[in-house]
């Protein structure tokens, strides 16, 4: 098995186990007021927007942040003038948590995005309750009924969809299953390795009517220029920032600050 179908098979232990758990989620999300797609409305401004990340540790690089004061970081994205804020809820591979997200939602006032390895609408649900606006699906663990399924329980929530595509066919699923926003990875799920001119040779397959996010590997100010320069809408940054003592300051730098 790949890492990939690893972490697919591990998130769906969890969604078992939590559906014994906590039956009646898709009834209390349902109470919850809708809301208006912040995440996406986050995306759509004249400037890349950044998507920033709270990651403890990853497959590839283990753990990143020993000293993770999640809520400190969060709180650091967005004084420091960040779009919204992606939240790794993955607890085996990534030490995530979804007291992580729930924390983090209610303290800031940026969107969130639940990241983590969705394989049951139930996951959708959950991530509306843990107070986020944004939800990915991974077009390599989901068909396309599942997608355009999965979308649809997203707008019903009031959460936006960032549909994850790496390769023309499953940006052509992503795109057929009604995808808004389509994140094309620039690391290979399956192995972690990263190649950052797969958004390049995808970009022209994606409408400008369709919110586009770079993500993975971009390091520097160069990296998040090349973005611009493809089009990009947003490019999300995790690890380059993960390990920035001063986050602000490396924000600054990506953006091109002097």
């Amino acid at each position: 098995m790949s890492i990939l179908d690893q972490l697919a098979e591990h998130a769906r232990e969890r969604v078992a186990r939590a559906k014994r758990e906590r039956p009646d989620i898709c009834r209390e999300a349902l109470t919850l007021p809708k809301g208006d797609f912040p995440f996406e409305r986050a995306l759509s401004g004249p400037a890349l927007a950044f998507i920033c990340e709270c990651k403890k540790a990853s497959p590839s690089k283990g753990l990143i942040a020993p000293e993770f004061a999640y809520l400190d970081i969060a709180k650091d994205y967005e004084a420091a003038g960040a779009d919204a804020i992606s939240v790794l809820t993955e607890p085996k591979w990534f030490l995530g948590s979804d007291d992580y997200l729930r924390k983090i939602a209610a303290n800031v006032s940026l969107p969130c995005l639940r990241k983590d390895f969705t394989v049951d609408a139930y996951m959708l649900y959950e991530a509306k309750l843990l107070g986020a606006s944004a939800a990915l699906l991974i077009c390599a663990i989901l068909d396309e009924k599942q997608l355009k399924d999965y979308i649809d329980i997203c707008d019903g929530l009031g959460l936006s969809a960032l549909v994850e595509a790496h390769d023309a066919a499953e940006v052509e699923a992503a795109l057929k299953a009604g995808a808004r926003v389509v994140g094309v990875n620039n690391r290979n799920l399956k192995d972690f390795t990263v190649d950052t001119g797969n958004s390049r040779r995808l970009r022209a397959l994606i409408p400008k009517n369709v919110l586009f996010v770079s993500e993975s590997g971009v390091k520097d100010a160069r990296d998040a220029q090349a973005a611009r320069d493809m089009g990009a809408d947003a490019v999300l940054v995790g690890e380059a920032l993960m390990r920035a003592t001063d986050k602000a300051a490396k924000l600054a730098a990506l953006r091109g600050a002097p």
